[in-house]
């Protein structure tokens, strides 16, 4: 099993014609397939096929299906804009997660791939630093520092993930008027029913709960 990340592997030049393509085109390719179809379509021959090439060629630039994923997750990450770090932590910091949520709620198969695969690749790195320049004069530690950009990345990614799930959230209440109403269930009926309800967080405040839990002030 291939251990080197796909950014540090040569392309392999293999035999017979040179390659048409390009690492980038190929990433672009897929990018563009699982906008349009999901990312379940997204395969060494479908990505072949949007480049009117042979599946076998495609492994000139990637080893399997699993580079791909890493790379469309990584270029996707070269839409974050990333002004000068400067002013207070916290604000720096929801301004990245509002970017990160655009960019799954625009490629509506980013939020999985961020909570399921660990690549970090260049974009990503970009990132990283990124947030640990917001960070710089914060007293925490390194460690949790690091954490923060994880549990960042990974509460922006399942917050988009819900909002796209609109229909899932849907049927969910349904369900859950259904259990209200046969009774068995008093605690969460009172929950769901007892007076005024508080409106559902926005997205800034509960990961600026998250992270001044994680931080502190």
């Amino acid at each position: 099993m291939e251990t080197v990340p796909v950014w540090l592997r040569e392309r392999r030049t293999g035999v017979g014609r040179p390659a048409e393509r390009s690492r980038a085109e190929v990433t672009a390719a897929a990018i563009a397939l699982a906008d349009r179809e999901g990312l379940t379509a997204v395969s060494m021959r479908r990505v072949a096929a949007e480049l009117g090439t042979g599946p076998a060629s495609l492994y000139r630039y990637v080893d399997g299906r699993d580079d791909l994923l890493d790379l469309m997750t990584d270029e996707v990450a070269a839409g974050y804009q990333l002004s000068a770090p400067g002013g207070p932590w916290l604000p720096g910091l929801l301004a990245v997660c509002r970017q990160g949520r655009d960019l799954m709620r625009r490629h509506g198969w980013l939020p999985e791939l961020v909570l399921t695969r660990s690549a970090l690749g260049p974009h990503g790195t970009d990132l990283l630093e990124h947030v640990l320049a917001v960070l710089a004069a914060h007293p925490a530690s390194v460690g949790h520092k690091l954490e923060a950009f994880g549990v960042m990345t990974t509460l922006t990614a399942a917050l988009a993930l819900h909002e796209l799930n609109a229909g899932a959230a849907q049927r969910q209440g349904a369900y859950l008027a259904h259990v209200v109403a046969a009774g068995r269930h008093p605690h969460l009926a009172a929950a769901l029913t007892g007076g005024p309800t508080t409106p559902a967080p926005r997205f800034e405040d509960t990961v600026s709960r998250v992270l001044v839990g994680l931080l502190g002030e």
